[in-house]
């Protein structure tokens, strides 16, 4: 899907927020850990993420997802019933 192609370069918090459907406050904690990359810009200090890195934060997401479920499978507790 990704985000269309009209979209600003760089992205607040909110944005990626609403991307992301989360909280404003996720994403400030995924930017102050290290796991999103952002700037901060101006006097007050503002995050801004770029849209292309909220791209490839996802799709690490996507492959850090694919590897958790190969390492863990999904077992069925219910008896199989013929």
């Amino acid at each position: 899907m990704g985000l269309p192609s009209d979209s600003p370069r760089f992205l607040t918090l909110a944005d990626v927020a609403e991307v992301l459907n989360t909280s404003s406050a996720q994403v400030y904690a995924l930017v102050r850990r290290g796991e999103l990359p952002a700037i901060k810009i101006g006097g007050r200090g503002q995050w801004r993420v770029e849209g292309s890195r909220l791209e490839e934060y996802i799709q690490q997401q996507y492959r850090a997802a694919a590897q958790y479920v190969a390492e863990h499978p999904f077992v069925d507790s219910e008896p199989e019933v013929r």
